[in-house]
């Protein structure tokens, strides 16, 4: 029983934020809703540049972003986050969230915190997309937000 995260960085970014601080904002995230076993996910601090590439490629939008998740879960009818189908290795290939970090870095500073605030707040928005929710319409908003939020609280002493 095992929660496996894999931290990865874009040439350059090495050493800009700690292994072990990102890992535990994803496990807290995963464990919040519930997810804490025989799970696998990709957490990737990307450039500006790699972002816009895949933001493009995926989504059709030729811009930055600061946070992108391709979930590799097949789209259930249930609550998100709560239906898994066991793939033969009985591992949950959860997917990846691809962070911008110099995107984060100019949000921390526009909003007035530190960047592990910032990049926190992204690791759970992107988590929480992997497990299904999303903010497309009003209400999934809402929900997305309230979620990121109690997450939120729970790292809180981490983001000093």
């Amino acid at each position: 029983m095992t929660v496996e995260i894999n931290v990865l960085f874009d040439e350059g970014l090495d050493g800009c934020l700690d292994t072990g601080w990102l890992e535990g904002i994803a496990r807290a995230a995963l464990a919040a809703q519930g997810i804490g076993d025989d799970v696998e996910m990709g957490l990737v601090i990307a450039s500006q540049e790699r972002v816009q590439e895949l933001n493009r490629a995926y989504r059709g939008q030729d811009k930055p972003t600061d946070v992108l998740a391709f979930a590799l879960l097949p789209e259930t009818d249930t609550e998100p986050g709560l239906s898994f189908t066991a793939p033969p290795d009985g591992v949950k290939h959860l997917g990846e969230v691809i962070i911008n970090y110099p995107q984060a870095v100019r949000q921390a500073e526009e909003r007035q915190h530190s960047l592990k605030r910032e990049v926190a707040i992204l690791v759970i928005h992107g988590v929480l997309h992997l497990l299904g929710y999303d903010h497309i319409e009003d209400d999934e908003a809402a929900v997305m937000s309230v979620k990121e939020a109690e997450i939120l609280k729970t790292v809180e002493a981490d983001l000093q």
